[in-house]
């Protein structure tokens, strides 16, 4: 293309036609300009066999210049656009066929619900005829229509023998129904003569959190239990099982209205609680009144069943003896009153309820008033004798304390959050207590505060100086140990054997904060005066402590012991090697401070230093009479020994003693090395005074300062003091061991 362009400049006449492809077999025109190119090269991109190489080798060939390509691309993109504006109508036309479809399923979904309810009511008015033929035939036969109302009122109660037959086959045949339409229920619900459906209907199950509809469910209430199942998607009218509640362990609680969400009741059963929805406020107070109805039925013949177990059982009569001794032992017998003569009433109301009274509160939280029904019904059973229903009460209560007991320890858990500080865990804490669970209660509140005190280290922010933030540190670990003593002191005040626990929990949360120390202030090898603050900061927080009556202070000790040692012993060859490299260049010449200034401040640092008779050692102007490796080495070594002190507990005497002694031999030595090798008079008589300041100044200090440090003295620093050479070495000789 660039050389048919290039010649057409040149004025070159290509060799192809204008109007025609030699060769082509479609001779592809290019009049692209006129009234049908449009169509013709639509349908060309169309063809089923286009093949776009192809098509832009001819275009290629058969163009004249870029004048032809341009048109010819502008040509493709206008018809891109169209085909582009083609697809969105097509697509915006689907789209409202979409909506339509859509709308069509919601008419459809309405008018299957209103058939739904017709067919509730067909099912209600045919009830209700079965109903009237019913009174119908009891006003014709008054004995029947008798031991019918007392069938409805206590199932329990004997019928007629061909009355009964006809009522448990019906019941029998509805439950055998019932299991035929619900998948999965026929091993989980038994086919039990005193079992019979009460009612059942279809709900819309919402979640309790967002109140987002979950499913469409069918409820099934029997007279003891509730049976919850799904709609099989293929299958009309069939169900598959999805929950089953003893009505024993169940409590209803009405949803107020608040559009668009209405017609909900909620049913609590530990540890969940479901939100149903009626199709409207007819079916759900139905739901309401069948369920409150038959929970009263059955806590009535679960009452009375009680009752009927709770009344003596007449003895056997026994056998006639001949022997006349037995008519006095009988005698006797009589007048001694029996233990099993005495009934345990276990009618009364508040006991009969006490199960269903127990879950509402453990499902509304109502942890004490849980704890108080136990403790009343302790005190009730505590003076009585143990029967069977007493057993099988206790079973009951035992259940609801167990479930009690686990939504306390899930209180107490390190899952649930740890804001609140300790006082939040002081409710399940003291219910566990009453219960009985007093070392549960310490172990799972020890656990607690463990976690959010490892939870408050690690969101420190580790930033700026190391001394901020060990501060921080020691800020929140002692503050949360403290609140947390005074709440187990609270807590546990009864409970003495509690209290090792807490000492046991204290060591390993200080071993958990020494960890978090060493490894901002040993580990990034700070200096020694930076890790002496420190150190002095986590003493004075721990002395807090003593206001409750606990020490730790020996244990963060024992705990920063190694630590200390180690950067003692790390500083001491840092200032051993600063001493000798200043040893290998020294001259012995006089200082010269050059101004007063600086003088002055030599003064200052050694009056800080503890040499009080400096002046003697100044001579005229600025000139002092030292060595500076003398002074360099008595400022170093009295700043080790005043950190050092700050660091100071009594496993550490050993240590510093060794490290002091040990930095005091490199120089004296040198000392003593120098004067035994020095051959000028002048230079032999300044190294003696140098000599004599540090025998008579500097070793004084240094023993009266670690004397008042560590409140002993320290003999190995007087046998230093009082030694004229620390070192016996051959006088002839002209090297030093140091």
């Amino acid at each position: 293309l660039r050389r048919r362009v290039a010649g057409r400049r040149r004025g070159v006449v290509p060799p192809v036609a204008a109007g025609r492809v030699p060769g082509g077999g479609a001779d592809m025109a290019l009049s692209l300009g006129e009234g049908g190119g449009g169509s013709r090269l639509r349908r060309q991109l169309e063809s089923g066999g286009f093949a776009a190489g192809e098509y832009v080798k001819q275009l290629s060939q058969q163009s004249d210049g870029d004048r032809d390509l341009q048109e010819h691309r502008q040509r493709i993109q206008a018809l891109s656009e169209e085909t582009a504006q083609s697809l969105k109508r097509n697509v915006y036309q689907n789209y409202r066929q979409f909506i339509e479809t859509a709308r069509e399923i919601s008419y459809l979904e309405s008018e299957m619900y209103q058939l739904s309810h017709i067919l509730t009511e067909q099912k209600g008015i045919m009830e209700a005829v079965t109903q009237a033929l019913l009174l119908q035939a009891d006003r014709d036969d008054p004995a029947l229509g008798a031991r019918r109302a007392a069938a409805a009122a206590d199932p329990f109660l004997p019928l007629s023998a061909k009355d009964a037959a006809a009522n448990e086959e019906g019941r029998q045949r509805t439950l055998t129904t019932l299991l035929e339409k619900v998948e999965g229920c026929r091993d989980l619900l038994p086919e039990s003569p005193g079992k019979y459906l009460v009612y059942n209907g279809d709900l819309v199950e919402y979640d309790a959190d967002h109140m987002a509809q979950i499913q469409r469910v069918h409820a099934f209430l029997m007279n003891d239990c509730l049976l919850v199942a799904t709609a099989l998607p293929n299958r009309r009218g069939a169900y598959r099982y999805d929950a089953l509640y003893p009505l024993d362990g169940l409590a209803v609680v009405n949803v107020k209205d608040n559009p668009p969400m209405k017609d909900m009741f909620k049913l609590l059963m530990f540890p969940e609680s479901r939100i149903f929805q009626a199709e409207n406020a007819k079916i759900k107070k139905e739901w309401l009144e069948v369920l409150e109805e038959t929970k009263r039925n059955r806590a009535l013949s679960e009452k009375r069943r009680l009752e009927q177990e709770a009344l003596p059982r007449p003895a056997p009569a026994p056998p006639e003896s001949t022997n006349p001794f037995d008519e006095e032992e009988d005698e006797e017998e009589e007048d001694e009153p029996s233990a099993e003569e005495e009934v345990v009433d276990l009618s009364l109301e508040w006991i009969q309820e006490l199960p269903e009274d127990l879950d509402v509160c453990i499902a509304q939280r109502d942890f004490e008033g849980a704890v108080d029904l136990l403790d009343k019904l302790n005190e009730y059973l505590a003076d009585k004798p143990v029967s069977q229903p007493v057993k099988e009460l206790r079973a009951k209560v035992d259940e609801r304390v167990r479930q009690l007991t686990d939504v306390l320890v899930f209180e107490l858990s390190p899952d649930r959050s740890l804001r609140g500080g300790p006082r939040a865990t002081r409710r399940a804490v003291s219910q566990l207590i009453r219960l009985g669970q007093s070392t549960k209660a310490c172990e799972l509140f020890l656990k607690n505060r463990a976690a959010a005190v490892q939870t408050a280290i690690r969101q420190l922010r580790i930033e700026g100086a190391t001394l901020l933030y060990i501060h921080k540190l020691c800020h929140v670990f002692f503050t949360s140990l403290l609140e947390t003593a005074r709440e187990f002191e609270t807590d546990f005040a009864g409970n003495n054997g509690c209290y090792s626990a807490f000492v046991v929990w204290a060591r390993s949360s200080m071993r958990m904060f020494v960890d978090a120390f060493s490894k901002q202030v040993f580990d990034s090898k700070e200096s020694l005066s930076t890790a002496a603050e420190c150190v002095k900061v986590a003493k004075e927080h721990c002395k807090q402590l003593s206001e409750i009556g606990l020490d730790l202070t020996f244990i963060i000790h024992a705990l920063l012991v190694k630590d200390i040692k180690g950067a003692l012993q790390s500083y001491k060859d840092i200032i051993i090697e600063a001493t000798k490299h200043r040893n290998s260049e020294e001259m012995w010449r006089k200082m010269n401070l050059m101004t007063p200034e600086a003088l002055g401040k030599l003064r200052e640092e050694m009056r800080s230093c503890g040499v009080g008779n400096f002046d003697q050692y100044t001579g005229d102007d600025c000139w002092v009479n030292l060595s500076y490796t003398v002074v360099a080495f008595t400022k170093q070594t009295m700043a080790f020994l005043e950190e050092a002190l700050k660091l100071y507990f009594p496993e550490l005497h050993m240590v510093l003693l060794e490290s002091l002694v040990e930095i005091i031999l490199v120089a004296v030595q040198h000392v003593d090395y120098s004067l035994r090798c020095e051959q000028d008079p002048e230079k032999k008589a300044f190294i003696r005074q140098n000599a004599s300041f540090l025998y008579e100044t500097v070793l004084p200090v240094v023993e009266k300062r670690f004397e008042e440090g560590v409140g002993k003295p320290a003999k190995q620093l007087q046998d230093l003091r009082n030694a004229s050479r620390l070192m016996r070495v051959n006088p002839e000789s002209t090297t030093s061991v140091v």
